[in-house]
């Protein structure tokens, strides 16, 4: 099946695999399919069509995903398999079961990873960009470097003997170093050492060069140096080896202080377990039963790496100086309506509900939607979820500046984002020091909801603005991440956000929401009854039809509605860009599903739900949302998330018939998904034009976003109907 097929609504033959609907076999594995997901990322890295330097890129992030992966899910599964732990995951595999799969799975990830970076390697040598190695250095190279050592690494360098009198120091996670075995020249007195390679430089030096560019890795410099750092010694043997430790913070439910709780607790992550170690495969016998006896590791949890460690840092690599082969360049753009009314945020919110498509609308309008309230006289009160954000962010400055000014301004911090907890408490203690009430929120669940609201007074009346976002507040990760952000000033729905932040900071149960769902009380059981009402459409003989889209599905309850929906005879169409339970196309579960995955240029993390009403989709009487949420059971049950019904007309237009039916059209970034939950992408010729959904949102407006020129000349895949 073509991708474009999603679109037209053509549904493939479902196949007849042998499942039992009843049993755990009707769910792909959470693990392996995130796994699927990193390879699409990798296969990337594979994509001629891929600029070179942008192939590097995905390579290093399919590597720091990677570890990332082992730090915190493998690390959860082995703690439950040490524990005794059998409790099976959905699809019916126990802790200990599933760990083999994934050593099997990423075993082979790693060594494809090495294949593509040897390739890659040899590509960006014929573009003069160079990757040396010590035995290829010139008398001017090595001068230079000698330098560079002295002035800029010798300082950072910590050498470590390894002896009775030096047991073997500890290495945070991602630790990585050079492990020698040493010999006197004198007598030839053994001594092994460790040499940690310091994080705090780059990982590749850069080597002067008539033409191009050449890259010396910091490792490789240690080695010419050693006997700078061991006088009177030389390496008779060596190897490099990176370590992986247990992230995953545990929480004491009853800390009566969450703050102090969670800077003790960043201290601990430092010395997690150990659940990898990546060593190189020509380690000598003596240096590598020495550090997997010092770390307590067996032979299974050792990867025996043929290539190089820390593929992640290849991304220093990325150059900015070769911008031909890099992505053409693209400024987000500043919405029309906004431009008509001199930038006043405001103003442009009055005249009509306004939807953003980030990054192809710029995120400077939330920041400035937040640094013109924190400047407003006629403003009263902000109040902000903050869940990742940058270092110096800029959101973060202007609800400084407004409490600064005296304005009521109420930030909910949330503590709990993995590895943000460290920036997210230094941000909570800077908005105290200027006056803000900040709140942390519930002990059991995590703050994962995307709300501000902006309390201004106008003539005799309180005014509520409200932005909701389907992503973080974020101005870095926003230039990359396909996200909505939705602005009104519809006091329904101010109202609701109200009362979402009440129950935040007074634990008060929100009543009677008007245009809100929220989890972990409304919001799954508001998906369940809409697919429910969609089966019972189909049931009727009227149109029956769901579109969705977000980063993962993995709910059981959410997929055996779905499942349900489709043997009634609803249309579904998913696009879940990482992992998803479901299996699509199977006879008698799913006939009546499709799932894609698009992996390209942005990263895709909007949230968005349609449903036909009665009606075909597109339509004008769909019943549309946006959302924080994933269907996960994390995010349905144990997380503050929220799904909003769009109900402006224009705004759901451009939901449907732009974003999503773009999304349903794209080819070019597509994979399909197979009922035994594995992805392919759908053959297309060199020479043929395949529509490419990232590009159509870089060259056209937003409906919503439209000014004075109005929207008719708008590009729409499609027609909403009556």
């Amino acid at each position: 099946m073509m991708q474009a097929d999603f679109l037209k609504g053509d549904y493939p033959p479902p196949q007849a695999i042998d499942i039992d609907a009843a049993t755990p076999e009707r769910f792909v594995n959470r693990e392996l399919s995130w796994l699927g997901f990193n390879w699409r990322v990798l296969e990337e890295a594979e994509n001629t069509r891929v600029p070179l330097l942008e192939r590097l890129r995905f390579l290093s992030i399919s590597a720091a995903n990677l570890d990332e992966f082992y730090t915190v899910r493998v690390a959860g599964l082995r703690e439950l398999t040490l524990g005794g732990i059998t409790t099976p995951s959905m699809d019916g595999r126990t802790p200990a079961e599933q760990l083999v799969m994934i050593d099997n799975n990423a075993r082979r990830l790693m060594d494809r990873q090495q294949d593509v970076f040897r390739t890659l390697k040899a590509e960006l040598a014929a573009q003069d960009i160079t990757i040396l190695h010590g035995d290829s250095l010139s008398k001017e190279d090595a001068a230079f470097l000698d330098q560079v050592f002295v002035e800029q690494v010798f300082p950072v360098l910590s050498p470590l003997a390894i002896d009775p009198a030096h047991p073997f120091p500890f290495l945070p996670n991602q630790g990585f170093a050079l492990a020698l075995q040493l010999e006197r020249t004198k007598d030839k007195r053994p001594l092994r050492a460790l040499l940690p390679v310091p994080a705090q430089i780059d990982r590749f030096v850069a080597v002067p060069s008539e033409q191009g560019h050449r890259f010396l890795p910091l490792e490789e410099l240690l080695l010419l140096h050693v006997g700078r750092l061991f006088p009177g010694y030389r390496v008779v043997g060596h190897c490099a080896f990176k370590v992986l430790r247990d992230s995953d913070l545990e929480l004491e439910e009853e800390a009566e202080d969450l703050v102090r709780e969670f800077e003790v607790a960043l201290k601990r992550r430092r010395r997690g377990e150990v659940v990898r170690l990546k060593m190189s495969a020509d380690a000598p016998t003596a240096l590598k039963t020495l550090i997997m006896t010092e770390m307590e590791m067996t032979e299974d949890a050792v990867i025996q790496v043929d290539g190089m460690i820390g593929v992640s840092d290849l991304s220093e690599l990325v150059l900015d100086a070769r911008p031909d082969l890099l992505w053409p360049p693209f400024a987000p753009r500043v919405p029309e309506r906004v431009q008509d009314h001199d930038g006043d945020m405001f103003a442009a919110i009055r005249q009509k509900d306004m939807l953003l498509h980030h990054p192809y609308e710029t995120f400077d309008m939330v920041v400035r939607f937040l640094a013109q309230a924190a400047r407003d006289p006629d403003v009263v009160a902000i109040k902000q979820t903050l869940y990742r954000t940058s270092k110096k962010s800029p959101i973060v400055e202007a609800l400084c500046e407004a409490a600064e000014d005296g304005k009521s301004v109420t930030a909910l911090v949330e503590l709990k984002a993995r590895f943000d907890e460290a920036a997210n408490i230094r941000q909570s203690r800077r908005l105290e020091r200027a006056g803000a009430h900040v709140v942390y929120g519930f002990m059991r669940y995590k703050t994962h909801a995307k709300i501000s609201t902006v309390v201004r007074r106008e003539g005799d009346k309180l005014v509520t603005y409200t932005h909701f976002g389907t992503g973080n507040y974020h101005p870095i990760t926003a230039r990359i991440y396909t996200d909505l952000s939705f602005f009104t000033c519809d006091a329904k729905l101010g109202r609701d956000a109200t009362k979402v932040f009440n129950y935040l900071s007074g634990y008060a149960e929100p009543q009677s929401l008007e245009n809100l769902a929220i989890s972990p009380l409304t919001l799954k059981t508001t998906l369940l009854e809409r697919i429910a009402q969609e089966a019972e459409n189909a049931q009727a003989g009227k149109p029956a039809m769901i579109w969705a889209k977000m980063n993962s599905l993995i709910e059981p309850d959410v997929i055996d509605a779905l499942y349900a929906a489709s043997q009634a005879g609803v249309k579904i169409s998913l696009v879940i860009r990482g992992i998803c339970g479901l299996r699509p196309g199977v006879k008698g579960l799913s006939d009546n599903i499709r799932v894609k995955s698009i992996v390209g240029r942005f990263l895709e993390h909007s949230r968005i739900v349609c449903f036909g009403n009665g009606h075909g989709l597109p339509s004008k009487k769909a019943k549309v949302y946006i959302s924080s949420a994933d269907w996960m059971g994390r995010n349905l049950n144990r997380r503050v998330e929220t799904l909003i019904e769009i109900k402006n007309a224009t705004v759901k237009a451009q939901i449907v018939s732009q974003v999503m039916a773009a999304n349903m059209a794209d080819i070019a970034q597509s994979w399909v998904m197979s009922p035994d939950g594995s992805f392919s992408r759908a053959p297309w010729p060199e020479e043929t034009f395949a529509f490419n959904c990232h590009r159509f949102f870089m060259e056209n407006p937003s409906l919503s976003g439209r000014g004075s020129a109005g929207a008719s000349d708008v590009p729409q895949l499609t027609h909403t109907d009556d």
